[in-house]
């Protein structure tokens, strides 16, 4: 393994392999000794330090040794320590590393354009043209990231759009949130889909208002994706590490990936054993596509670290609001009585999580409708309350609608988690105002609502975009694009927003008791940011830079300029 991730195994909490059956009944104490006193790695002083526990401890010095926090407190440690390396934070905001509890980070072929900046069908098209020149005609090309909402002409791209520039060429592009993809003729035609092709279960092939195929096909975008040829394996790799890599800019030095197979954590298993680059811990979440081959990996117990570990099940309950699809109590506005789906069969949804409970996996549930939201809730109940686990620590993902107050108190009661991405309220705005009104659009995405009932919620970005600012502005604000407030009551304070993105996502992964937090006995994941967050005027929020990154106490980011 590259030193630079050398793991301390004497002092690594086993964690069976992460997969956190929880018969492991949580974690021990680090064996190893914290000095108190004598010769150290790393001294940061001079700062204002917010070490991110429950009671929201600012303090202005860390002490680190050997890749973990050994001390935090006032400069008085200072006469204590002996630093090989002092760092002056100059009065800076220290907080620890950012722990994004649910994104997607994945490795891209050639094939792949990136379209999470575009601003313009035109650009889109574009870079479609410039593909073309570099992988020639007949080839595939795919990409990822466009929204309607950042788009100058104000409408998704369509089929006619990318018939213009690519007749030749099968084109399908993912939709930013990953709940729809737009597709050209040519794409089309190889996969059989046509005007009398059956409608998807679980999915959308739109007809556009001239009676023709319009291109977008909603949340079963592999009836054409399934046709894309595999990827190599190196270009896969090497393309992971460098999108990996890029998160250390963002400051965030944790991740779980919230949608893998057993044959991507292998692949993560080897980057992660001869990384060039410096990388994020990362833990994955599995979909429940093969159980033996997760079985046969959670035999493999003591095979994870702190940097690279298993996570919890994923299991999809229904779509997004970028169809839409998201599953509701009541319907959409001005779409009759359409009311989104679930991703499978209730019977068989409620099957499959009673299945995996009683497996012993922690699950981490995509559920975003107030439907899917409380039909999950209720069989995690049921489930809890015929087969009993302690620290299970089941979540959902999303969460994207406020449900009932009944529901919430049953996760309250039942400790059923949250992983909350706010930043939504801001990218989606364009998205829920279109489906939702009312009290329902005041209260998308809530995080006050929850955390009142006593509910455990983590904030993360999914790909939204991946980064934790504009998540921390809407969580503060409740601000989307346009500066419209949506629902105020849902706001939660700065100190809970950097709380929720660090120590709550580490408590989600089991992990509290070695990062999350500035507190001695921690790994040193830190970040120091070019401004005060918790003084900041909230409007000045998503300027902030992250002027440096560490991991283990080692600097892995550094910005060089400002």
């Amino acid at each position: 393994m590259n030193s630079r991730y050398k793991v301390r195994t004497a002092t690594f909490l086993t964690m069976t392999l992460g997969l956190l059956l929880t018969a492991c009944g949580g974690q021990e104490t680090a064996p190893e000794e914290i000095p108190t006193a004598g010769e150290v790695d790393l001294v940061l002083t001079n700062g204002k330090v917010f070490v991110a526990d429950a009671d929201f401890s600012i303090v202005n010095t860390v002490v680190v040794n050997d890749g973990l926090i050994v001390a935090s407190g006032d400069d008085s440690l200072l006469d204590r320590y002996d630093a090989a390396e002092t760092v002056d934070l100059e009065g800076k905001l220290l907080i620890p590393g950012f722990i994004d509890s649910h994104t997607h980070i994945r490795g891209r072929p050639q094939r792949y354009i990136e379209l999470g900046e575009v601003t313009s069908i035109a650009e889109i098209q574009e870079l479609i043209s410039a593909k073309i020149e570099e992988i020639g005609e007949g080839e595939w090309i795919t990409g990822y990231g466009w929204s309607e909402d950042e788009l100058d002409e104000g409408r998704r791209p369509l089929r006619a759009d990318l018939d213009a520039v690519a007749p030749d060429n099968p084109v399908i592009l993912t939709r930013a949130g990953g709940h729809s993809a737009v597709t050209n003729s040519l794409a089309l035609e190889l996969a059989d889909v046509t005007l009398n092709t059956p409608q998807p279960e679980g999915g959308v092939i739109e007809v556009g208002d001239d009676g023709e195929l319009n291109g977008i096909i909603r949340e079963r975008q592999n009836i054409v994706g399934r046709l894309v040829p595999d990827s190599t394996y190196d270009e896969l790799i090497a393309s992971l590490e460098v999108n990996l890599n890029a998160l250390l800019a963002k400051g965030i030095t944790s991740i779980t990936d919230a949608s893998k197979t057993v044959s991507d954590y292998e692949m993560f298993e080897d980057l992660y054993s001869n990384n060039d680059l410096p990388l994020p811990r990362s833990a994955l979440q599995f979909q429940w596509y093969d159980p033996d081959a997760i079985n046969a990996l959670n035999a493999r117990v003591g095979e994870g670290n702190e940097f690279l570990k298993p996570g919890p099940i994923k299991v999809f309950a229904d779509g997004g609001f970028t169809g839409p699809a998201a599953y509701t109590l009541e319907p959409y506005v001005n779409q009759g009585e359409y009311r989104g789906y679930l991703n499978m069969p209730e019977e068989e949804l409620v099957t499959l999580l009673n299945e995996i409970h009683d497996a012993g996996y922690q699950m981490g549930i995509h559920a975003i409708g107030d439907a899917a939201i409380v039909l999950v809730v209720n069989t995690l109940a049921d489930a809890l309350e015929r087969s009993p686990r302690v620290d299970h620590r089941h979540y959902l993902n999303h969460f994207s609608m406020r449900p009932p107050e009944l529901t919430m108190e049953l996760m309250a009661e039942h400790q059923i988690h949250i992983t909350q991405q706010p930043n939504f309220t801001y990218t989606l705005e364009g998205r829920y105002a279109e489906n939702l009104d009312g009290w329902r659009l005041q209260h998308n995405n809530p995080l006050r609502g929850p955390m009142d009932h006593g509910i455990t919620v983590a904030i993360s970005s999914d790909i939204l975009p991946i980064g934790p600012l504009v998540g921390i502005y809407a969580a503060v604000t409740r601000k989307g694009m346009t500066g419209t407030v949506y629902g105020l009551d849902e706001a939660i304070t700065m100190e809970e927003a950097i709380r929720a993105y660090t120590a709550l996502g580490a408590y989600l992964n089991f992990e509290e008791e070695i990062k999350g937090t500035l507190e001695a006995g921690k790994l040193a994941d830190m970040v120091l940011l070019s401004e005060d967050l918790l003084t900041i005027d909230p409007e000045r929020i998503m300027g902030v830079a992250v002027e440096k990154t560490w991991i283990g106490g080692e600097l892995v980011h550094e910005a060089t300029s400002l």
